[in-house]
């Protein structure tokens, strides 16, 4: 695999094969990376809830509960920041929303400004060939003091590698071409009710990779 370049970043862009929207700035691009800022969206996870019983704990198995009604959703407007709390985890969007071709995979990676600033960006995986959509990425705040942080700054990077060969039939993720606020489908049933009965042996014999 070989690392794009910023012009080789440009000139896909320019062919339309890979897309970024709204279009990339001049502060974005790096010379084998692209910098991607932080969107208007903030997703925190319900801690509790008001049902029949009173006011309940809502504790949250992200394989099972995944949807916006486990979060409170928070939509900025221009001008706003949002004040992320001493220990306080939330998911945020990326400001851009990404076309990746089928030759193509992504690998995220935290910015170091923003790592110098205590919090954590829990982000560093891979973007599928084929993806097409926002990013949601989990941050964090490790300090004893209230971080700051605003829509539009640079807050991680992406870069993409060319694959030996492009992929003709890519896996869709659940997010494929969803807002991060709408709920993706769910695990896939057959895998996850084995996970759930912890019956990797019967998984492994069953399903095995082709």
């Amino acid at each position: 695999m070989a690392i794009l370049t910023k012009t080789d970043i440009l000139e896909r862009v320019a062919s339309g094969e890979l897309a970024f929207t709204p279009n990339l700035d001049a502060f974005q691009l790096q010379s084998h990376a692209v910098d991607l800022r932080l969107g208007f969206t903030f997703l925190m996870p319900k801690a509790w809830r008001l049902t029949d019983n009173g006011r309940e704990a809502v504790d949250i198995d992200p394989l099972k509960d995944h949807g916006p009604e486990y979060f409170d959703i928070i939509e900025l407007e221009q001008g706003q920041y949002f004040e992320l709390l001493p220990g306080e985890y939330v998911l945020v969007s990326s400001l851009e929303s990404l076309k990746v071709p089928n030759d193509i995979m992504a690998v995220l990676y935290p910015r170091s400004s923003i790592n110098r600033k205590g919090l954590s960006v829990d982000l560093t995986g891979i973007i599928d060939s084929g993806y097409e959509g926002p990013l949601t990425l989990p941050v964090r705040n490790n300090t004893r003091s209230t971080v700051r942080i605003h829509p539009g700054e640079r807050f991680c990077q992406v870069v993409f590698e060319e694959l030996t060969a492009p992929i003709e039939d890519p896996r869709k993720s659940r997010w494929h071409q969803k807002d991060v606020v709408e709920k993706g489908p769910k695990e896939k049933s057959v895998e996850m009710k084995l996970v759930f009965e912890g019956d990797i042996r019967k998984l492994k014999q069953d399903h095995p990779a082709s």
